[in-house]
């Protein structure tokens, strides 16, 4: 393959007849395969001499040594939080009031957009295709978001906070009339609720984008208690009419499922079903802390959940328990959680976790087969989002959002069972091309149309100047700071 003349016919508008080693489908990788593009979707994948009979005025573009595979969904993902990543290194968990808020509220319009910007292009150097945003803090206008994801050439599903209430600071709420932990006056919030501010918002943001090919609206509540409940049950009823999803964070620490069981004598989990909010347009964030009685009702009322391995492994209490997940059927994606974009590590943390948490005590050397988080990576985390029937798998009418996987590296070379490989020994290193509605948006980590260096040294600038005005609590202190204080004693 020719690596320029191959990229200037992958940048061409189309249409597109690609021939690869293989195609990964649902059922495993096909040789012998070709895909056709136009309009932003496959038309047709099959056969190679079906496809050249069947599109006889398309040159075929040869692909040798390169799998097409589905684009990544990260079904769970904090776009304007990327100024502080490394701000999470060694912190205790529900970090999220000591450095996440402080820093989101420190964002304004143009380092909003900057910092979504540069987590969609790490998202698109690390294979993926569709984010999930669960909703910015920051004082501005969620199109500050969807411009940056738009111009960096991602699909995003994004959320529009809703938080109306006490976001669970103290065991119980304040009185009515009051003030919360944030020092609003409480009775402003209940009128926002009387005369329906926030639900006039989660309407009016569920049709904003409707049209728009890369943009999806979601509407998302923090945490339970961020919420009324009259809240809670009126955001489900809007997104499953609207066919989308309400993303909230449920049983991720153990304090959080304590707050609620002193709040309600129910876990939040317990207490979202207990008010209606459960459901097929639910998407429960991280769910590690679940008891058995909680995987029944997953199950039973079709919600779906984003699981976070490398967000447990960094700030959790818990791994959610994905193999069993799997076996009752539960609806599930994985999600960074805004921990690193990188899909092949992600599906390689999912399988890591499981099998440190769950198969080692049980000697379940399988831990999935490889494919359960290959596929929960890609098409699982589409239908996670509301958007199975319009990504997350290679076939003719859905988006064409896929990749270009060199299989010729000492990783993948010699392979005895690919899907496998891939979640062992994958990495973005081996991502030649990023697709995304039919459009090449990345090549070989770079990407197209658009200075992605010019970004990252803009990014550097706004971002020491945000962290500066935050006001940040961190418990850990730096690694350098650290080995000083142990070699100190």
């Amino acid at each position: 393959m020719n690596p320029q003349h191959t990229h200037e016919l992958l940048q061409g508008p189309g249409p597109l007849l690609l021939v690869p080693d293989a195609v990964l489908l649902p059922e495993g990788p096909a040789a012998g395969h070709a895909v056709a593009v136009a309009d932003g979707s496959f038309t047709s994948v099959g056969p190679v001499e079906e496809l050249v009979r069947r599109h006889p005025r398309l040159g075929p573009v040869r692909l040798p040594g390169q799998l097409l595979m589905p684009g990544f969904v990260d079904a769970h993902h904090h776009l304007t939080q990327s100024f502080g990543s490394a701000l999470a290194f060694g912190e205790p968990s529900e970090i999220f009031r000591r450095v996440w808020v402080p820093l989101e509220g420190a964002l304004d319009e143009e380092s909003a957009y900057v910092a979504a910007k540069l987590a969609a292009l790490e998202a698109l150097r690390g294979g993926f295709t569709t984010v999930a945003d669960a909703g910015t803090r920051a004082d501005v206008d969620v199109e500050a978001v969807a411009s940056a994801t738009r111009d960096a050439g991602l699909r995003c599903v994004l959320g529009l906070v809703c938080n109306d209430a006490d976001d669970g600071k103290a065991a119980a709420g304040p009185e009515r009339g009051g003030r919360d932990h944030g020092g609003r006056d409480r009775a402003v919030l209940d009128r926002a609720v009387l005369d329906g501010t926030v639900l006039d918002r989660a309407e009016k943001h569920l049709v904003r984008y409707e049209g728009d090919p890369l943009v999806h609206a979601s509407l998302a509540v923090s945490v339970p208690e961020a919420a009324t409940e009259e809240t809670l049950r009126r955001t489900a009823r809007l997104a499953a009419e609207a066919g989308a999803v309400v993303q909230i964070h449920v049983n991720e620490h153990l304090a959080a499922v304590e707050r609620s069981l002193v709040r309600h004598g129910l876990r939040p989990l317990e207490h979202l079903h207990a008010i209606g909010a459960l459901g097929p347009q639910l998407l429960a964030a991280h769910a590690t802390l679940l008891t058995p009685r909680e995987l029944t009702l997953l199950a039973d009322t079709g919600t779906a959940v984003s699981y976070n391995p490398v967000a447990s492994a960094w700030k959790g209490n818990a791994v959610a328990p994905a193999t069993a997940m799997a076996e009752r059927g539960v609806r599930f994606g994985l999600g960074t959680d805004g921990t690193r974009g990188d899909g092949f590590r992600l599906a390689e943390a999912a399988e890591f976790a499981q099998r440190l948490a769950y198969g080692l005590a049980t000697g379940d050397s399988s831990c999935g087969a490889g494919w359960t988080w290959l596929e929960h990576a890609t098409r699982g985390g589409a239908d996670a989002l509301g958007l199975g029937a319009r990504t997350g798998t290679i076939a003719a009418g859905l988006a064409a959002d896929f990749l270009l996987v060199d299989v010729t590296t000492p990783e993948l070379a010699l392979s005895w069972d690919l899907p496998w490989e891939l979640v062992r020994r994958g990495n973005r290193d081996q991502i030649t091309a990023v697709f995304v509605e039919g459009r090449l948006r990345l090549w070989c980590g770079r990407p197209v149309g658009w200075d992605g260096d010019a970004l990252v040294r803009r990014a550097a600038r706004l971002a020491h100047e945000a962290v500066g005005r935050a006001a940040i609590t961190r418990v850990h202190p730096t690694s350098t700071t650290a080995r000083e204080r142990n070699t100190a004693r």
